[in-house]
């Protein structure tokens, strides 16, 4: 059982914090142990703004996914977002001294670094530097640079850059509340990871997730990330809007938006009318479904049109960077009546709604194959990639009741055991790029784990020394 590599991942969202425990069945599926999850009381747009009531509902998830699960977490994979994010493409190279010998991992390595060294805004840091093809001496389209020879290393990057303070303020949440942070991925990459086939990354894709505080867009083409994007509206300006333009408050505004809301204003009769209960002994008010859905219409419209610029951004008219998978919605906002019609009326491009049960196991709970739960999923994966044990059984730490040598016996062996494999796995990696097969991986893979070890130091360091 202790030899599980158990997987946890916590979405922490303008309207809910989830925390999700995962491993692989003997199938490679994954299989969801538990699930927790709470409200979210201090974060806006992605962005906490109250640390105190952001750790109260993390503990809060954390404690009924443990309760669920039966298992203690020890640490965490974090989903980052936010208006604070931006992405920029760069273009990096270095002149090697031997071009005799072969390339190997201190080449990317240094070439990674060279690209840290980028001029930031003041207060901006590099949360993902993510290679997309190299270039050997010229010659260009390269995926994996490992083994070949040459002396001019060259490669495009997608740059992903936050407001550091708000990484700062996310990694003090997750230490205040008793775990440890094992990473930090962009949001959207993680609901990409769950949503997503790797045909349609191949035949290029856009990923819009559609959630409480934000609107978040990644843009894949040839199997490689091309664009990222975050849009600081989501569901809850939706509702806002339905509050303002019904005069009723804000719980009625989200049911109804849930219940009878609809992107299309075409698909409700004129005679349509749901009455809602008066505050404290007033009269009901009665509203018309037509203008709840021309409400929920126009704003709709407006976060797709931005969506839909900066896929024009990217520059999806160019036959060469042309989207042929279309676009996929997911997160919560995606289960709005009728707004997959109303995406492909302003795009014209397919579209579908993305569920994350691709890779979950068969007999998996209906509901967290959602797509409100698309990010969490990705997380787990995120989380089961880095072969982190981040929970342990209850029943494990339970066991030491007993005499006191026993005590001291199931704690080595929970502890200890896992160790060596975590020590061993950079290793494997390493031989496996003299491998045909997984070359496509391993460069990507090793990048970013050995970057992301790096940046969470960062980030544990930083915290040890504010206190």
């Amino acid at each position: 059982m202790e030899k599980d590599n158990i997987a946890v991942g916590l979405d922490i969202g303008t309207t809910k914090i989830v925390a999700m425990i995962g491993r692989k069945n003997e199938y490679g599926k994954l299989e969801i142990l538990g699930v927790g999850k709470s409200k979210s009381l201090g974060v806006a747009r992605g962005v906490v703004n109250n640390i105190t009531q952001t750790i109260q509902s993390i503990q809060q998830a954390i404690q009924e996914a443990e309760s669920d699960s039966g298992y203690k977490i020890n640490d965490v994979v974090v989903g980052i977002a936010g208006q604070h994010i931006r992405s920029i493409q760069h273009s990096d190279y270095i002149s090697r001294n031997n071009p005799e010998e072969v390339i190997g991992d201190a080449d990317i390595d240094m070439l990674i670094n060279q690209v840290h060294k980028l001029a930031m805004l003041p207060g901006e840091e590099i949360i993902h530097v993510l290679p997309q093809e190299f270039k050997i001496d010229g010659q260009s389209e390269i995926k994996e640079p490992i083994g070949m020879y040459g002396g001019r290393l060259e490669s495009s990057f997608h740059v992903v850059v936050g407001q550091a303070s708000s990484i700062r303020n996310v990694g003090r949440c997750i230490k205040s509340s008793g775990l440890d942070l094992s990473g930090l991925t962009l949001e959207p990459l993680a609901s990409a990871d769950a949503v997503l086939s790797q045909e349609e990354k191949e035949a290029g894709v856009a990923l819009i997730d559609i959630g409480g505080g934000t609107t978040d867009l990644a843009i894949f083409k040839d199997g490689i990330i091309r664009h990222t994007a975050v849009i600081p509206f989501g569901g809850n300006v939706i509702t806002d809007d339905i509050k303002e333009g019904c005069s009723i408050i804000e719980k009625q505004a989200e049911l109804l938006k849930t219940k009878f809301g609809s992107a299309w204003p075409g698909e409700n009769k004129d005679n349509e009318i749901v009455s809602i209960p008066g505050l404290r002994g007033r009269e009901p008010k009665e509203i018309s479904l037509k203008n709840l859905s021309k409400i929920i219409h126009a704003r709709v419209v407006e976060i797709i049109e931005q969506v839909f610029a900066e896929i024009k951004a990217y520059g999806h008219e160019d036959p060469r960077k042309k989207l042929i998978a279309g676009i996929v919605l997911t997160g919560g906002g995606s289960q709005l009546n009728h707004i997959k019609q109303l995406v492909e009326y302003i795009t014209g491009m397919d579209t579908r709604i993305g569920y994350p049960n691709e890779h979950l196991a068969g007999d998996s709970d209906e509901e967290i194959s959602s797509p409100l739960y698309a990010t969490a999923v990705g997380l787990v994966m995120n989380s089961m990639r880095n072969n982190t044990y981040s929970a342990t059984p209850l029943v494990e730490l339970q066991k030491p009741a007993a005499p006191p040598v026993a005590r001291h016996q199931p704690i080595v062996n929970t502890v200890v055991a896992p160790e060596p494999v975590m020590e061993e796995e950079p290793e494997p990696v390493a031989v496996a790029a003299q491998a045909p097969k997984s070359q496509n991986e391993s460069t990507e893979k090793k990048v970013k784990r050995s970057f992301f070890d790096k940046y969470i130091d960062k980030i544990k360091d930083f915290l040890d020394n504010a206190e």
